[in-house]
């Protein structure tokens, strides 16, 4: 199969390596470049496009809708289309599979998320991961796209519950790394991961996820690899931040992008339009602001009314 990949940071050359590896010819294509030939741009796209049967973003969020109206045009008709983005739009808080799918509407999406550490990956050490879609034939021809020894993939129905398990981890994971970085014990951050995992279910139900789909590679499986890894950079951005640096000094050091960032800060104007009590979340996205520290933080998490589990 011909596969076009558009992104090429950390995961999008993974990508590109696991599919090569498996006898697809791989077309690999960076959003930068798109953007440096913007005269040209069509026919760039044209080309790297022609006559591919999956199409897999693998931009950051802020470059999403920005592709996808590149793209318009030049995607073939039978192709599908994959994202593994793990964001939200900070206009609308469309997922990325929303926003792939209102662009092309007659077209079969799906989602890749998993916990893959791209450096991880990259060493070749064992990894699985989530397709999910809607349309079973396309997630099975995701799967033997990149299954091989080193990579596991499984294939799920629910595409929103995939995508959102993959975003909103990055929130749990920069709370992680404050409470790693504030030394505060294993129990501390058992606990953090258990109520956090229940927080992100309690999101995905209201947007109309399934539970069990968090209990998943893509949900508890991601949680554990981001908020346990000094590779993930929203851990990073959590540690960091406990120990005393602003957010600005974090993000000069930081290279990619922290998705959690973005994340948090779409979460929570959401999680307040609908009143979704989101503890965990709003801290992190307070800590964020600079409108509390990190102890305080902590502080009112254990300070909360004492209720049922």
């Amino acid at each position: 199969m011909t596969i076009a990949i558009l992104g090429a940071g950390a995961w999008g050359n993974v990508l590109a390596h696991l599919a090569s590896q498996t006898g697809h010819q791989v077309r690999l294509r960076s959003r930068r470049l798109g953007v440096a030939q913007s005269r040209h741009s069509h026919d760039t796209w044209q080309t790297t496009l022609k006559d591919a049967d999956i199409v897999l973003s693998a931009v950051s969020m802020s470059g999403v809708r920005w592709l996808v109206e590149q793209v318009q045009s030049a995607i073939p008709p039978q192709a599908i289309i994959v994202t593994a983005t793990k964001g939200l739009d900070p206009v609308t808080t469309d997922t990325p599979s929303q926003i792939w799918q209102a662009a092309f509407p007659h077209h079969p999406i799906a989602v890749m998320s998993g916990p893959n550490l791209a450096k991880e990956i990259e060493q070749g050490l064992p990894a699985a991961t989530v397709v999910a879609s809607r349309n079973a034939d396309a997630a099975q021809a995701v799967q033997a796209v990149f299954s091989s020894s080193q990579f596991r993939v499984y294939t799920n129905s629910d595409p929103l519950g995939v995508e959102l398990g993959g975003t909103l981890k990055n929130i749990m994971a920069i709370a992680a790394g404050a409470c790693d970085g504030l030394q505060l014990g294993t129990n501390a951050k058992a606990a953090l991961l258990t109520r956090g995992l229940a927080e992100i279910i309690r999101i995905g139900n209201h947007w109309g996820a399934k539970t069990e789909t968090f209990y998943g590679l893509s949900g508890l499986g991601d949680l554990l690899a981001t908020c346990n890894s000094p590779l993930s950079r929203n851990y990073q951005v959590g540690y960091a931040l406990s120990q005393g640096k602003s957010l600005t000094e974090v993000l000069a050091a930081i290279e990619g992008t922290a998705e959690g960032i973005n994340t948090a800060q779409v979460l929570h104007r959401r999680c307040q339009q609908f009143n979704i009590p989101t503890p965990i979340s709003h801290h992190v996205y307070q800590l964020l602001q600079g409108e509390i520290t990190p102890q305080a933080a902590v502080a009112a998490l254990m300070l909360r009314d004492v209720k049922p589990e």
